[in-house]
């Protein structure tokens, strides 16, 4: 069983849980994590690999999902060029978005099955895991009824979209940590312009280190979807023969 819906703050105790391979990976460009992911989710399709985490931050890029999306571009190409900010097409879910290193990216390779296989509960469980993480840092973080993602008062600390394929997972979510957020204002986030965007330094005041967050991320997505952790050698898919 890949998921289960916990309630907050419980611990769950289960024998014999199938594995979740987790890959750290550092900062790497959106486009190559884009082709390593579309491997895993092969390979995964044909039980290759058991489920997988990559953990990882990514050099300044915006990313949009269809070109009506670039309604919510509030600057030129050309300016972004000049910045050294990268500017990709993807295939998931969600609106407009904005990545740079201090924002830690998580891209879960999951198969569903069975009763699993329901997107809402997905993001339920990608939103439980946030939720959980900011909480060690006594940030209370919620849900909202109109718009995806984990928000602290009326601003957004967490981002999601998702692709599946015959429910198999790619894509994921994202949290502002030590990102200092100026450069939303490039972009109406995820296509909403009446909201904010935070990050989990500015809320607890002091600069917060993204290890320090992606251990606690580890540790409660192991919780959440009752899977046995094993940190894997990022050589394993860095050096994959990818699947353009």
């Amino acid at each position: 069983m890949y998921l289960l819906r916990v309630p907050r703050f419980h611990s769950i105790t289960k024998t014999s849980m199938p594995n979740l391979n987790v890959y750290e990976l550092g900062t790497v460009d959106y486009e190559k994590c884009f082709r390593i992911q579309n491997t895993l989710q092969l390979a995964r399709l044909a039980d290759e690999i058991p489920d997988c985490l990559i953990l990882l931050e990514h050099p300044p890029t915006i990313t949009y999902a269809k070109p009506v999306d670039l309604k919510n571009l509030l600057v030129t190409e050309s300016h972004l060029q000049k910045q050294g900010i990268r500017l990709v097409k993807t295939d998931r879910g969600g609106n407009i978005t904005w990545h740079e290193p201090g924002q830690l990216i998580g891209y879960p390779i999951l198969k569903l099955t069975g009763k699993d296989r329901d997107l809402k509960k997905l993001i339920f469980n990608y939103q439980e895991v946030i939720i959980r993480t900011v909480a060690e840092f006594s940030i209370e973080a919620h849900r909202d009824p109109e718009h995806i993602g984990v928000w602290v008062g009326n601003e957004k600390i967490a981002a999601m979209g998702v692709r599946m394929k015959r429910w198999v997972s790619k894509h994921g979510f994202s949290i502002n940590i030590s990102s200092s957020i100026t450069h939303f204002s490039l972009i109406n986030p995820c296509g909403i312009d009446d909201r904010g965007v935070t990050s989990l330094s500015n809320l607890v005041g002091t600069e917060v280190a993204v290890n320090r967050v992606r251990e606690k991320v580890i540790q409660h997505f192991s919780s959440v979807f009752a899977l046995d952790i094993e940190k894997r050698p990022v050589e394993e898919i860095l050096n994959l023969d990818i699947e353009v």
